[in-house]
């Protein structure tokens, strides 16, 4: 028996090429392709799998999204994946997408309005099945999504947004655990270093950093802005210190800007907790292995995207939006004062 010949071009080779060299149908290419829908002997996707690999052939994602009424891709959006946190949540989406047989498309808003709603354009004229979006915004425009049809899920989003799939944590709830923690030290004097974006929404840790607070009975402490990274955290450290009346503790909404301010109170001479202790937000790998490791409030990260997910999933099958809300979970390290574990 001859050998099929092999396209000149692989780019050329097509279904009925592998069939043909494999000595199969097209239909047992599709199914060994596509992972069924009906089983093939072992021996045979082997065959399959072969001729595959050897005539280089590549399925048409574009036919077969036509043929299917689907790309099989879900979008992210978040605002910078070179944040440790948000560089975990894109992962988890990735493998709860994967697992439903979906990839993931993912871009970057850099916490930029106009850039977060381009891409939420671009990603929407590519016909995604779904946009799992983390917002600079509490109330984001979906318009663009609503107009084609796209369903859309609003992560890391601690509040209900009506008429949208959204996953989030209780932020103020998880700040004042931090807070309230802090206050078991004994400090009275605790400031904020506070994350902002360029929409400039409330955040709700700082609610719970202030409510904290007029619970124990104690006045509200300084608040410093700045961008939610290790530069803005290092910038909000220098400002602290640099004080009248210096903090003797800090909140900081998010990891990046607590090890940010471990900087500047190391630079400064200073030690934490010894003469600033110090708690955050977001629980990330980086807070575990700064020095001193930080106290955090972890957020579960798997779980919001497993969620997420599944909520797209739903609403393609034309389920009610909802509002998912995790607890938050307190990891107490050594920067707020407490002894290492033993």
């Amino acid at each position: 028996m001859t050998t099929p010949a092999i396209p000149a071009h692989r780019s050329q080779v097509t279904r009925k090429d592998v069939a043909r060299y494999a000595g199969v149908s097209t239909a047992v290419v599709s199914y060994v392709v596509n992972g069924g829908p009906k089983k093939v002997a072992p021996g045979t996707e082997a065959k399959v799998q072969d001729a595959i690999r050897i005539l280089g052939y590549r399925p048409n994602a574009a036919a077969r999204a036509l043929k299917l009424g689907s790309s099989e891709t879900i979008g992210l959006v978040i605002p910078d994946n070179s944040n440790p946190f948000f560089s975990l949540l894109a992962h988890a989406v990735e493998d709860a997408a994967a697992e439903r047989g979906f990839a993931l498309l993912l871009t970057n808003s850099d916490g930029n309005l106009a850039k977060e709603r381009r891409h939420v354009r671009n990603l929407a004229a590519r016909q995604v099945d779904g946009v799992v979006l983390a917002s600079v915004l509490f109330e984001p425009d979906l318009a663009e999504l609503e107009a084609a049809e796209i369903p859309s899920v609003l992560l890391n989003h601690g509040t209900e947004s009506p008429g949208f799939n959204s996953v989030g944590v209780d932020l103020a709830a998880g700040a004042r655990i931090a807070v309230e923690h802090l206050i078991g030290h004994g400090h009275t004097n605790i400031a904020l270093a506070m994350g902002t974006n360029t929409a400039n929404d409330f955040d709700r840790r700082e609610a719970g950093w202030l409510q904290a607070l007029e619970d124990a009975g104690l006045p509200e402490g300084q608040i410093v802005r700045g961008p939610f990274t290790r530069e803005g955290g290092y910038t909000a450290g220098r400002r602290l210190l640099a004080s009248a009346n210096r903090p003797t503790a800090v909140f900081a909404s998010s990891d990046m800007q607590a090890i940010g301010i471990l900087r500047a109170v190391h630079e400064a001479g200073l030690t934490v907790p010894g003469d600033i202790a110090l708690s955050s937000f977001d629980g990330s790998a980086e807070a575990e292995f700064s020095w001193p490791p930080l106290t955090t409030v972890e957020q579960p990260v798997r779980d919001m995207a497993e969620a997420a997910v599944a909520a797209l999933v739903g609403a393609r099958r034309g389920e009610q939006p909802e509002h998912r809300t995790f607890p938050t979970a307190l990891r107490v390290r050594q920067s707020c004062g407490c002894a290492p574990a033993a």
